[in-house]
């Protein structure tokens, strides 16, 4: 059995009309994958605010959950990342925000700084519940690339923690992996067999990564394999839409450059209109 990829839950405390909601979902995620939860609130410690916060998370003791509270004054972004530091948390829940007027969620500018700059994994929630919604379906990346193989990993060990039926790994494969210029028949023709042949090849790398994973974790599971041909980052956020997944566990971008920074990294195209809730796994 792997090591617990999460034992140190955080999140951002703001006393708004979210705040149970949010609190329910960190407390159910702690409970699920045994961790500590550390509840960050920026801003000065007042007894009022902590019993607030006690009386909502009461009922958790039952489930034993283990939490603690940090008060700190000063800048959201960096108060977050330095707390997150300081107490080693693994996973950082942040909320999502929503479009005026209709149903889009994208991450603001504050989770947003967090998310690039976060040396942690971090979920982004864009529909926070205080009753449970059940996690039926995930989807993760099966790109190829050094961190894929931890992350399909981790995603196994959620879906397991979580109860969740079903995993798709979205093999994401650009276009210009297709050195066929398509202008007839003949062309058609070799285009097909060349995507063929590169959805078997992406098949076989990735049922490699799956046998390495610890049966418990892959066993009564519905494991699909899908690979799509399109622009990284829009394809996968735009296939766990329409199929409805009720998580998106993807790679964190390696740390940005400035160049990333022009040409924005396929994690930017999930931030920007989130299609589910994210797990960006470091």
């Amino acid at each position: 059995m792997p090591i617990k990829p999460f034992k140190s839950i955080g999140i951002g405390v703001a006393y708004s009309p979210n705040l149970k909601a949010n609190l329910f979902e960190a407390a159910r995620l702690s409970v699920f994958f045994e961790a500590k939860l550390v509840l960050i609130h920026v801003g000065e410690a007042s007894e009022e605010k902590s019993k607030l916060l006690s009386t909502i998370l009461k009922s958790f003791e039952k489930d034993q959950l283990k939490y603690e509270v940090v008060f700190k004054p000063g800048n959201p972004v960096d108060v977050i990342l330095s707390i997150s530091e300081e107490k080693k948390i693994d996973l950082l829940i942040l909320g999502a925000v929503k479009r005026e007027k209709i149903v889009k969620y994208y991450v603001g500018s504050i989770a947003r700084k967090i998310t690039r700059q976060a040396n942690c994994s971090v979920l982004l929630l864009i529909k926070p519940s205080v009753e449970r919604i059940p996690c039926q379906h995930i989807v993760v990346n099966g790109l190829k690339d050094p961190k894929t193989e931890q992350t399909i990993t981790a995603a196994f060990y959620v879906a397991n923690q979580l109860n969740a039926e079903k995993i798709t790994i979205v093999e994401e494969i650009g276009q210009d992996e297709i050195a066929v210029k398509v202008d007839d028949d003949k062309s058609l023709r070799r285009a097909t067999i060349a995507k063929e042949r590169i959805k078997l090849r992406e098949n076989s790398r990735v049922k490699e990564i799956i046998s390495h994973i610890p049966k418990e974790y892959t066993q009564n599971k519905i494991i699909k394999l899908q690979p799509i041909f399109g622009k990284r980052g829009y394809s996968i956020g735009h296939y766990a839409q329409i199929s409805r997944a009720d998580l998106l566990v993807m790679n964190a971008p390696s740390k940005m450059t400035f160049w990333d920074r022009l040409f924005p990294h396929d994690i930017e195209h999930i931030l920007t209109e989130l299609p589910t809730d994210v797990l960006i796994l470091q």
